[in-house]
């Protein structure tokens, strides 16, 4: 009797082990929080977003991944259902799916960029989000095939102050340099942007 619940408990460690061994396995399931809290809910089956404010995370840069889930979670990034979500995943766990998203292949732009006032706007993203939308490291994510209204949100948010955790502030600066009519022509021109050259 002894020996089956010893082997009991050891499968129930073992099956709860293999709920956590990959990311993947928590974005379909939403990890502790459970599927409300799935990441495929909101960002999609291959992370690539819902067309409108929930933004794409496939091939996004694992650094910048984690740590917009440890700002979640921190309070230095404020969207209460990513918080709630983000608070309820391991730092090992939040880790993990950040390194799944940036593993998963970016999605084409769904358009060209044509409109010539939002390319002149373009030219104050470009030293940081690079000139085709490809982004630049843990710090700068790429703007190309993002949904334009989730950029123009987040424009929205640095220049209202909602949204401050950037590492050196320049978003806030930046965004104060766009009207709302400005915000929307730079993030519909942004996310047409070709995004990083193939390999």
């Amino acid at each position: 009797m002894l020996a089956c619940v010893a082997a009991g408990g050891c499968v129930g460690e073992r099956s709860d082990d293999r709920f956590r061994e990959t990311g993947q396995i928590i974005a379909m399931s939403g990890g502790d929080g459970g599927v409300a809290a799935a990441c495929v809910t909101c960002h999609g089956l291959h992370g690539e977003g819902d067309g409108a404010l929930s933004p794409r995370l496939a091939g996004l840069d694992v650094g910048y991944l984690q740590r917009q889930l440890d700002d979640y979670v921190n309070g230095r990034r404020d969207h209460v259902p990513m918080r709630t979500v983000a608070r309820k995943l391991s730092l090992d766990d939040r880790g993990k799916v950040s390194a799944y998203y940036a593993g998963l292949p970016a999605p084409p732009p769904i358009a060209r960029p044509t409109d010539a006032e939002g390319n002149r706007l373009y030219a104050a993203c470009v030293n940081c989000h690079g000139s085709r939308g490809e982004g630049r490291g843990p710090a700068n994510p790429p703007l190309s095939a993002q949904p334009a209204a989730y950029v123009e949100a987040q424009l929205a948010a640095w220049r209202e102050g909602r949204r401050y955790n950037d590492p050196l502030g320049e978003m806030r600066h930046v965004s104060r340099r766009f009207s709302p009519e400005q915000a929307r022509a730079v993030s519909v021109h942004a996310v047409a942007l070709p995004g990083p050259h193939p390999r």
